[in-house]
């Protein structure tokens, strides 16, 4: 209560997400006021019951033909042996099976709880290695154990193993089969996260030990671990037959792959639905308009029964001035029909829906998500998030928290790595924000738009990702697009929009409620409750066999 009581606005907005029914919002808000970070993450020996602390021995035997690929520093949990080999036999079609780990230090435990197979976020961060069982068939038809790279073996079985096969023989794992004794598991970037102390100035009880995270930066590996992480990737792409890709690793050991762009690059629609509201609009559409670098792009405004004058008068002048289409859009508002009726007119190849709260910070995000776009087997492509207090407004969807879904790692620090380097990598979740999404107008227009049916004002974002997901297409969340969000500015509750919102939340739970058991870009070990990478589910880890995913 002394912690409300110095902070009156986080204590408001808390108080406001709980009267709104968003209970995981205001878990968030509130762990945010304590320091939100991985730090709630480390166990001692006590803690985990002694669960996987020992070393299992003994030759692979049985009736499955596989080895277990692995490194100096790192021993497997009792029982890993006879688990890897029970779920070849069961799942004929996995070719490669990894699992989660702890990095056993001084200070404490740390677990490594994976998500399933990615191999957008494998080329980016190392998540996987290095630990990783492999029928033996399968390694010799990719060139064998010999052919693999001795700097991260692990990495380079398994994006071989996904390029010849397919993504879906590749498995994992939700228990621990690893173990990483004295900073043993260098498999991630991001390991100290001091970036993650709140910015609310409560961040005297945090110590050195508190600020780790989860994860470990690739750097700590040394140059050798790095270049064979450079050289894995560049192999990779080139069997994909994109040698002309852009490959870089920033200073904290995260890989960038720059896709190439067709000649010329094509037009993008901007789209931003507004009711007034000048003060927001006009940053946002600053940014847009001599903020961002694309070459070929237009603006379509989407207005919502403006009334103000100034606003009215701006808008007339961008219109008079061809710098933006005005699409009248009366009634009450409907965020999806909004849209709709916009991409309906829209002349570009590709769509980027933005909210009149966003600025544009960068000039470069709209390349970085559009070259994502253009990838035939993706749909939707979202952003990094930051809200007016430099925090986590948006890091992908995560579906189930709270019986419905959350933004991740909300309310860490805007610049903070994430977990396993989750928020500055470029990777695969279940869903995106509206609030700034690019995707191709022809995939857009496949799946019938927002339904603005069912979804007026809430879920249509996320029902759009899904059912683009559902056709086909995997959404990516990009960490190196970075604007900032002032999140709900211009819409405000009233009983009218509470009952819709009711109504919404209904439909979504009726339409995809068996996805929301389990999002499988986010480990079962989480806290189901708050969503953010942060805090463990209470009982972890849990006994009993475990299904790859």
């Amino acid at each position: 209560m002394a912690i409300l009581a110095r902070y009156p606005r986080d204590a408001l907005a808390i108080l406001t997400a709980r009267l709104a029914g968003k209970r995981v919002r205001a878990a968030q808000a509130g762990a945010a006021l304590l320091g939100l970070d991985h730090h709630a993450l480390r166990l001692t020996a006590d803690d985990h019951r002694g669960a996987g602390l020992r070393c299992a021995s003994g030759p692979v035997d049985g009736g499955v033909d596989f080895i277990v690929l692995t490194a100096p520093g790192h021993t497997l949990a009792v029982g890993a042996v006879e688990t890897f080999e029970r779920t070849f036999a069961a799942h004929p079609d996995r070719l490669a099976l990894y699992g989660d780990a702890l990095d056993v230090a001084g200070d404490g435990i740390v677990p490594l709880l994976r998500p399933a197979f990615d191999p957008d976020y494998l080329r980016a961060v190392d998540y996987i290695g290095p630990v990783v069982a492999v029928r033996r068939a399968a390694l010799e038809a990719v060139g064998g154990a010999a052919d693999l790279d001795p700097g991260a073996p692990a990495l380079d079985a398994v994006l071989r193993l996904a390029a010849r096969s397919g993504n879906a023989v590749i498995g994992h794992l939700p228990t621990v089969l690893s173990i990483g004794r004295d900073g043993g598991d260098r498999s991630a970037p991001g390991r100290t996260d001091r970036s993650a102390a709140p910015r609310n100035g409560f961040a005297g009880r945090r110590t050195d030990a508190m600020v780790r995270s989860a994860t470990r930066r690739a750097g700590e590996g040394g140059r050798e671990s790095r270049a064979a992480r450079l050289r894995i990737v560049c192999r990779d792409m080139e069997r994909a037959g994109l040698s002309t890709v852009g490959i870089a690793m920033a200073a904290d050991g995260v890989i960038t792959v720059e896709r190439p762009l067709p000649d010329p690059a094509p037009c993008v629609s901007l789209i931003v639905p507004t009711r007034d509201r000048l003060d927001l609009l006009r940053p946002c559409l600053d940014s847009l308009i001599r903020g961002t670098d694309w070459p070929d792009r237009e603006i379509l405004i989407c207005d919502n029964d403006s009334r103000d004058p100034e606003t009215l008068a701006y808008l007339g002048d961008l219109s008079a001035r061809g710098v933006a289409r005005v699409v009248p859009c009366p009634g009450p508002f409907d965020f999806a029909a909004m849209n709709n009726r916009a991409a309906a007119q829209a002349k570009g190849r590709v769509l980027a829906f933005v909210n009149n709260d966003v600025t544009a910070t960068d000039p470069g995000w709209l390349g970085r998500m559009v070259r994502e776009a253009l990838r035939p087997g993706i749909g939707a492509v979202g952003a990094r998030l930051v809200d007016g207090r430099g925090r986590i407004q948006h890091g992908g969807v995560i579906l189930g928290p709270g019986g419905l879904v959350t933004h991740a790692h909300r309310f860490f620090a805007g610049d903070a790595p994430g977990y396993l380097s989750s928020l500055r990598a470029t990777r695969a979740v279940a869903a995106v924000t509206a609030a700034c999404l690019v995707v191709e107008a022809e995939k857009f227009a496949a799946v019938g738009g927002f339904d603005a049916a069912a979804f007026a004002v809430d879920f249509n974002d996320v029902d759009l990702c899904l059912r683009l997901n559902q056709a086909g297409y995997r959404t990516l969340y990009v960490g190196g697009a970075v604007l900032t969000h002032d999140e709900a500015a211009s819409r405000r509750w009233t009983p009218a929009a509470r009952a819709r919102h009711e109504r919404e939340v209904a439909a979504f739970k009726k339409r995809w409620g068996p996805l929301l058991a389990q999002d499988p870009h986010y480990h079962p070990g989480f806290d189901p409750d708050l969503g953010t990478y942060a805090r463990l589910r209470p009982g972890w880890p849990e006994a009993g066999p475990v299904e790859p995913r």
